[in-house]
Parts: structure tokens; sequence; C-alpha cells
């Protein structure tokens, strides 16, 4: 089957080459910035820079949405698909029905639970990716199409991807802005941040191997008020790094009682 994308952002930037190599040839590629489109088609086979949502005479079956959430239903009101074309989203928040006012039947949702920048490679054989829609065939080719590229497809609920996403953002986006802290803090005190990767590694990796809950430790689960006091008191000055710290620190006393 042909594929367009809609979008060019860090997981078309990902998922577009990879579905070209797996033997779905990707024909369009629009962005709102023609430039981020035609950086991501240098990337295809034979993909064309598409300058408008009017994809009313493209030769591809399934139209994927790559875009963040908050214009996934502007794209859905303007875009002219061809009949019975696939429209899905990738998005892991918003619902299957935000494709409800879609100019097709056949929508669906195929969300890979990822994290992804442009500058870092991903191998999607070891990346789930969560499949859904109200339509038995379209189901079928999407999961289809997600097995040709991983070794995780599962079907899913709006609910529970949702559910999944929420825990993906504090699993992922939030233990990555608290390693920015901790860069932050390192440079602020003329110290390498190399020094704190053996301890990263160790503690995503202990958190795999026995659960995070057993894996934690530090002066929070301790009750140690002393040292977190003494920690408030080295941390003054930075206000919003105080009450995270204070916020998070609370919350793991009261998890440890």
């Amino acid at each position: 089957m042909d594929v367009s994308f809609i979008g060019s952002g860090n997981l078309a930037w990902h998922l577009a080459p990879t579905l070209d190599n797996a033997g779905y040839t990707v024909k369009e590629v629009y962005s709102r910035n023609p430039k981020h489109s035609s950086a991501l088609v240098g990337r295809l086979y034979q993909a064309d820079v598409k300058a408008t949502l009017d994809f009313s005479t493209s030769p591809s079956d399934i139209f994927i949405i790559a875009v963040a959430d908050d214009v996934i239903q502007d794209i859905v009101r303007e875009i002219i698909l061809p009949e019975d074309s696939i429209l899905v989203h990738t998005s892991g928040s918003q619902p299957l029905g935000v494709l409800g006012y879609a100019a097709t039947p056949n929508i669906g949702v195929v969300y890979p639970l990822q994290t992804f920048s442009k500058a870092k490679k991903i191998d999607f054989k070891d990346t789930p990716i969560f499949i859904e829609s109200d339509s038995d065939e379209v189901t079928q080719v999407l999961i289809k199409m997600g097995k040709l590229i991983s070794n995780k497809v599962k079907k899913i609920t709006s609910h529970d991807r949702k559910a999944l996403h929420v825990a993906a953002v504090f699993a992922s986006n939030f233990s990555n802005h608290m390693l920015t802290i901790a860069k932050e803090v390192a440079d602020k005190n003329g110290l390498d941040f190399e020094l704190l990767k053996p301890l990263i590694a160790e503690t995503l990796n202990k958190s795999l191997a026995i659960d995070p809950k057993n894996a934690q430790t530090g002066p929070a689960k301790r009750g140690d008020l002393e040292i977190l006091d003494n920690h408030i008191e080295f941390l003054q000055g930075e206000p919003e790094i105080v009450e995270i710290y204070k916020i998070i620190s609370q919350h793991i006393i009261n998890q440890s009682e």
C-alpha cells in the first residue's frame, strides 16, 4: 500500500523512512513548513512535497497524521481524501473520535510508544505499536502494517492509550527533565555531568529489574529530614527547583509510610 504523511516532525522523521524500507511506499509529505517536508522527502525513495491538504487525486491508500495534538482537528476539517482511503493519527492522548469528521469512514490510530528526536535513530522492532479502529477491516490493515516494522503490535482502546501516554510522560518526559535539572546543578557548581552517568544508568536498570518502587532510595525514602532541609538550603536562589524538590520529596515520603 502507498502512504502519505501529514506532518514532518520527530515521529514522521523516523516512521516514514521505516515504512518506506518495509515496502509501504511513501508518496507525499505535507507540512505547514515546506522546508521541513522537503527535508523529510530527502530521506525517502520517491516521495514528493505536498503543498496543500487536497489529496483527492493522491495515489496513496493510507494517510498518516503525525502532528501536534492540538492541530489534528484542524487537519481533519481541511483534508480532502480519495474515496475508500484510510486516515489515521499517531497521538497517544487523542481519542479515535477526533477523526470522526473526516471525509472517510475508515479511521484508526497507530501509536508508537517511544520518544523520538531527529538526532537519535530509533529501532522500531523493539517499539510497541498500538492499533485502534472501530472497523475490523481497518484494524487488520493497520496491524499488518505495524507487524512489518515492529515485533510488538497490540490493539488498544482510547482510554488505555491515554493511560499509557500519561504514564509515558512521567517515565520519559518528566524523568528527562529531572536529568536536565541535575545537569544544571552540576554545571552551575563546576562539575562534570559525566560523573552522574553511571548512577543514572544503574538507577534505570535497577528500576526495570526489580520494580521502581522497590528500587527507590535516598533521603526522602529514609525520612532523613535533616538532609532534605540541607539540600533545600543549598538550592536557595532557585525557587522553582526548590519547589520541585519539596513536592517530589514529600510524595516519596508519603509513598514510603
